[in-house]
């Protein structure tokens, strides 16, 4: 399987979160090519605001292995973490991230800059789908306008 396939998994997360009228972000979590949790925004839904589509996935991903460590596992999502998932991230120990959109006003590199907030051993693969990641966003929040 290739990161467009599991990128594409967490599209239909993200649409399923525009479904439910929230910031559409879907996450899926793999190991050995087999997706083992999904997430997806639900801010709104749960009036949480910790209720992001990485953390639910993260949640998820915790309880089927019974472990709070994922460094064998890839994270996909649709929109770069912000700094709270990246906090979360780390503390997992995942072994990798994969995004697809920039997010320039709340992702993480708008504080962290030149810095990585992940594990050391986590590695970041951006931009897979970026596109149609984006417009799953702003077409959102064109909407909302």
């Amino acid at each position: 399987m290739t990161d467009e396939h599991y990128m594409q998994q967490a599209i239909k997360e993200a649409k399923r979160a525009m479904e439910e009228d929230e910031v559409p972000i879907g996450a899926v979590i793999v190991m050995n090519e087999r997706i083992i949790a999904k997430g997806y925004n639900q801010v709104e839904k749960l009036t949480d605001s910790t209720a992001h589509a990485e953390i639910i996935a993260l949640t998820a991903a915790f309880s089927f292995l019974g472990s709070k460590y994922l460094p064998d596992a890839t994270l996909y999502v649709t929109v770069q973490p912000c700094l709270m998932c990246s906090g979360a991230l780390y503390w997992s120990k995942i072994g990798r991230i994969v995004y697809g959109a920039e997010d320039e006003k709340n992702g993480y590199k708008r504080v962290a800059q030149n810095i990585s907030p992940f594990h050391p051993k986590t590695s970041i693969t951006a931009g897979i789908l970026k596109e149609e990641c984006a417009r799953l966003i702003k077409d959102f929040f064109k909407e909302k306008r």
